[in-house]
């Protein structure tokens, strides 16, 4: 997958969050994942 479609996803993921109004600790919490994880999807370093 190419960055900017990764910066799209990692967009849409956090704007999503946001709307919830969670944290990226609670949004990993509930999906049983790392705080980091969810940074990284955010900021589209990594989507695994």
């Amino acid at each position: 997958m190419r960055n900017m479609d990764q910066g799209k996803i990692g967009t849409f993921i956090m704007e999503r969050r946001k709307g919830k109004g969670l944290t990226q600790a609670q949004l990993a919490e509930r999906l049983n994942i790392t705080d980091r994880a969810v940074s990284k999807w955010e900021t589209g370093l990594s989507l695994t």
